[in-house]
């Protein structure tokens, strides 16, 4: 039998299902899965429509995945001239 903690048995199935995805989101966001948590934020506005909070959220995600995309086109084009100048000094 499932346990339910006092703070969600008295919650709808929507209220619920949004704090179920905002809290997976924020357990996301501490392994550094922004992509993760941005779809777990806009599933969480399927039971909250609107909520102000989550849409600020899904910016920052934005903002944390166009920065991760651009170290990685910094970084890749440099581990690649790194490889090439080590496989031809070998």
């Amino acid at each position: 039998m499932a346990h339910h903690s006092e703070h969600t048995e008295h919650l709808t199935h929507d209220e619920l299902k949004f704090k179920e995805h905002t809290e997976r989101a924020g357990h996301f966001i501490k392994i550094d899965l922004f992509r993760s948590a941005r779809e777990e934020y806009k599933a969480a506005l399927q039971y909250q429509p609107g909520n102000a909070e989550c849409l600020r959220q899904i910016e920052i995600m934005d903002g944390y995945i166009g920065r991760d995309r651009k170290t990685v086109l910094v970084v890749a084009p440099l581990v690649i001239i790194l490889i090439v100048v080590v496989a031809l000094l070998v």
